[in-house]
């Protein structure tokens, strides 16, 4: 059952950061918004209970997507995914420095750049030191520390905070409104298909014994999940009723609303607060190392390269990571990116998993998902009629909460638009192998189904055999 708690994180991709995003959404997309966030969140946990054991039969060898993307689409194919996984890390380690810097200087007015070098320092060292197994184990204490947070927060709260009645209606946060609807779409898209880009979670849910295992682990997991989610995000509810927030002055970033909230309560309940969102962030930023880790080494070195080289570029990574982290105020800005990366990318990925789109290859994924993205840029284009701004919808510079129809519009484009690019390059492909095939006066057989490889029997090797014989796996096609 350590499977359970080491799949609870969404935390261990967010960290600290859900102390921020969930409380804003609430003060800007209402109840509605927290429970579609909380939902979508935790539900598409469950995709990897469906999805890991096919490739796991698939890929028997694999324990990361992007093992199965080489074997079914190729090299190419698997650099590219290997590359978006690594920028999705790097986005995900930015917002947790990010958060906790924020955090600090929050709830004690101190500048949080020696928080975050410190962080950044003690990860590298234990991980280095430990590898994934410290991970498990600190996501352990992880998931402790947030039950614990959420008990003394609930009790505190309860107790000391005055809800003022007048606010709740003035609020208009029980209200259903445009941005909560949008979200219904907006969110398990962005969710669902960022989850494959997690490398963490793919080590997590292949880390399971069994199928079964695995079904319980992350079953259990998606439920504590959607109720510590919709707790934290009541906190900006709480935080608007209260008048909290915005304040005296009023504060407009939404983001801080549970920090606003932390105010009125006593100093004690802050520093235990503090201790364990510093916790709840070293744990998340410790996995975000390893994964990277792990899929730089594997993904793109292939375990050829010492894997102290990769820890040094991983640490030198962390230097940029750093420096954007003081310049980043928006955390959820920096999920939607990633979100918006992924969108594009992972429906045409998993066309693959069906024995029925055997003619589907890497060259189809590839211009697929960047053309998902250019079309983002297209719709931002015609949209606002702007490409400055068609630009900066690829950033969503604008975030969700607009009240125009943009970041919704974009969501809608990347996956749609990226399934569209894709058969799009499946027919000049097939195009141009149908012209070759005439002009070599060969047989064209782009449409043939693969010839299947018999497994060798592996029984009578040596183990130094069965290295040679892994290593000399043949993988997909990209054209």
């Amino acid at each position: 059952m350590c499977i359970l708690l080491t799949m609870i994180p969404r935390f261990s991709a967010m960290g600290s950061g859900i102390l921020f995003s969930y409380p804003q959404l609430a003060t800007l997309a209402g109840l509605q918004g927290v429970i579609v966030y909380a939902i979508s969140s935790a539900c598409p946990l469950l995709i990897f209970a469906i999805v890991a054991p096919i490739i796991r039969k698939k890929c028997p060898e694999g324990f990361v997507l992007t093992e199965w993307t080489r074997q079914r689409y190729g090299i190419i194919t698997a650099l590219y995914l290997g590359a978006l996984t690594l920028l999705t890390l790097f986005l995900y380690m930015l917002a947790e420095l990010s958060a906790i810097g924020q955090v600090i200087e929050a709830l004690t007015g101190l500048d949080g750049l020696p928080v975050i070098i410190v962080e950044c320092i003690v990860t590298t060292v234990y991980t280095s030191l430990g590898g994934f197994k410290i991970s498990f184990i600190t996501d352990n204490i992880q998931g402790a520390m947030v039950c614990c947070l959420i008990v003394i927060a609930a009790i505190t709260v309860g107790a000391r905070t005055e809800i003022k009645p007048e606010l709740i209606a003035e609020s208009g946060l029980l209200n259903a409104n445009l941005v909560g609807w949008q979200l219904i779409y907006i969110l398990p898209v962005a969710i669902l298909t960022n989850d494959f880009f997690l490398a963490n979670y793919w080590l997590r849910a292949f880390a399971s014994k069994t199928d079964k295992d695995l079904w319980i682990g992350v079953s259990v997991a998606m439920v504590v999940i959607l109720v510590v989610l919709t707790m934290v995000g009541c906190t900006g509810l709480i935080a608007a009723w209260s008048g909290a927030w915005p304040g005296d002055p009023p504060v407009e970033d939404g983001s801080v609303a549970f920090f606003l909230l932390l105010e009125q309560l006593p100093n004690w309940v802050v520093g235990i607060v503090i201790v364990m969102a510093v916790c709840l962030s070293t744990a998340a930023f410790d996995g975000l190392q390893s994964a990277m880790v792990s899929s730089a080494s594997n993904d793109v070195f292939r375990n050829r390269l010492n894997i102290w080289w990769i820890r040094a570029g991983v640490v030198l990574v962390m230097i940029p990571v750093v420096i954007l982290a003081i310049k980043t105020p928006s955390i959820l800005q920096i999920y939607l990116i990633s979100d918006l990366l992924s969108a594009a990318t992972i429906p045409v990925l998993m066309l693959g998993l069906s024995d029925r789109f055997y003619w589907w290859l890497g060259f189809e994924v590839l211009v697929g998902g960047l053309g998902g993205i250019l079309t983002v840029f297209i719709f931002g284009t015609i949209y606002y009629g702007d490409a400055q701004l068609g630009g900066e919808l690829i950033l969503l510079e604008q975030g969700l909460y607009t009240g125009d129809w943009g970041a919704f519009g974009a969501f809608v484009a990347a996956p749609v638009g990226g399934l569209l690019w894709g058969f799009g390059a499946l027919a000049a492909r097939l195009t141009f192998q149908f012209a070759q095939s005439r002009m070599q006066r060969t047989r064209f057989d782009a449409l043939d189904f693969p010839a299947l490889v018999p497994p060798e029997d592996t029984d009578a090797l040596s183990s130094e055999g069965r290295d040679e014989v892994a290593n000399a796996k043949v993988t997909g096609k990209f054209f």
